[in-house]
């Protein structure tokens, strides 16, 4: 089993080997696809950690071929936006020979990260028991769409727990249909929560010298992501119905009309609603009866949407803008993807990084863009090795010898 504590030089030379990230020395035996899973382990990979991407042979991770759009070199982008600084192995653990070695891998690993259909890895003995008695000090994390009970058939898609778990009721014009979230927001709330579960237990794990099980699952990730609708239900038996953008206990908070395109009003206080009514021309709004408390305003919030709607249609939402924010009002327009990472660029905010002088299949060529790690750490900075990786293609390397690329450190 190999540890956390690997000496920096047992790495030297090996450009596959992670740096001083605040996860060096962590493997991850990666068994998952599609984007819970490789979101979480990516991450981690991030800050760190050698992640083994093990991959079924010919088609490999379900995302591959889920394009347009791709890049340059054909490869879908769905597929590299999870995928970087991983090595891919293929194994086909239909046959004993590549469980066998999926075995030696997880071995010599201190993670394992899974997101099959509960059950399938208990039929290729891969399943949590068996490996932990066997590997006392593993960390297996399962990913699951409804967890290991009496939702362990029903299959795991994002759109179909959007569905059945609260969020499309939410979400949508009041008097509209039900939409669901541009994207597949519960695989990276899942994601973010298997990568907490995985540090949490190894925080664990350092201080007993035990493994243990971690389980996420979609259904529950969502329920715990809808926060204070979930707790207006769990608490007041308030089912919450679609409001459109508009919030169900502040106002204003929702997106109103420009002489040109939307803009966000997130008015959160009494002395923000001060200053918008000052900064659109209507200083007397604030002490309005029907405006001067948030409660108020919540109560008239279609009388308070025409107002403010009139006085906006007066310019841009450039313009207004500039003057909100100005005035300490936070407002924003709505941008396209285009203009989000401009704007955070414009503020000295990563958005997008270049990993030079690689390509996933031919390991030269071109930097391979991708989107910047979101956490910032002062001393140990996310860290872009490796673009995202070519179907198997390292799986001579770590098969047939060393993981590391130096004597293995197993033990």
């Amino acid at each position: 089993m190999s540890t956390q504590h690997q000496e920096p030089d047992e790495r030297a030379g090996n450009p596959h080997a992670p740096g001083h990230g605040a996860l060096d020395g962590l493997r991850i035996a990666d068994f998952s696809r599609v984007l819970a899973g490789p979101y979480a382990t990516m991450l981690l990979a991030d800050l760190g950690a050698d992640v083994i991407k093990v991959e079924r042979p010919g088609t490999g991770d379900d995302t591959r071929a889920w394009h347009p759009p791709a890049d340059q070199d054909g490869i879908s982008t769905y597929f590299l936006s999870v995928n970087r600084n991983k090595r891919s192995v293929v194994l086909d653990l239909t046959e004993e020979t590549g469980r066998a070695r999926a075995r030696d891998l997880i071995a010599r690993s201190d993670v394992l990260v899974e997101n099959f259909r509960p059950g399938t890895m208990e039929r290729l003995g891969l399943g949590h028991e068996e490996l932990l008695e066997r590997h006392p000090e593993l960390i297996y994390c399962s990913i699951s769409g409804f967890g290991s009970g009496a939702g362990a058939a029903i299959p795991g898609y994002d759109l179909l727990v959007q569905a059945v778990g609260g969020l499309m009721s939410v979400t949508g014009q009041a008097h509209g249909e039900p939409v669901k979230a541009g994207v597949a927001l519960v695989d990276v709330i899942t994601g973010l929560h298997a990568s907490l579960g995985i540090l949490a237990a190894l925080r664990h794990r350092d201080a007993t010298g035990r493994g243990q099980l971690v389980e996420v699952n979609l259904l529950t990730s969502l329920l715990s992501a809808m926060v204070n609708q979930a707790s207006a239900f769990a608490v007041a038996g308030v089912v919450p119905e679609r409001m459109g953008n508009a919030h169900p206990s502040i106002a204003p908070y929702e997106t109103l009309p420009t002489a040109d395109r939307p803009i966000a009003l997130a008015v959160g206080n009494d002395r923000q609603f001060a200053a918008l009514c000052e900064a659109v021309g209507k200083p007397g709004l604030a002490q309005d009866g029907r405006f001067r408390t948030n409660a108020d305003r919540v109560a008239h919030r279609e009388e308070l949407r025409d107002i403010l709607t009139r006085r906006l249609g007066a310019a841009s939402a450039d313009h207004w803008s500039a003057v909100l924010l100005a005035a300490g009002v936070p407002a924003g327009p709505v941008n396209t993807l285009d203009d989000a990472f401009a704007f955070a660029h414009k503020l000295g905010l990563p958005g997008i990084v270049d990993i030079p002088g690689a390509t996933a299949d031919s390991g030269e060529g071109a930097p391979s863009r991708q989107v910047a790690h979101p956490i910032t750490l002062s001393g140990t900075p996310a860290q872009y090795r490796l673009p995202p990786p070519g179907l198997g293609r390292h799986t001579a390397e770590i098969l047939d010898g060393p993981l590391d690329g130096s004597d293995d450190a197993s033990g």
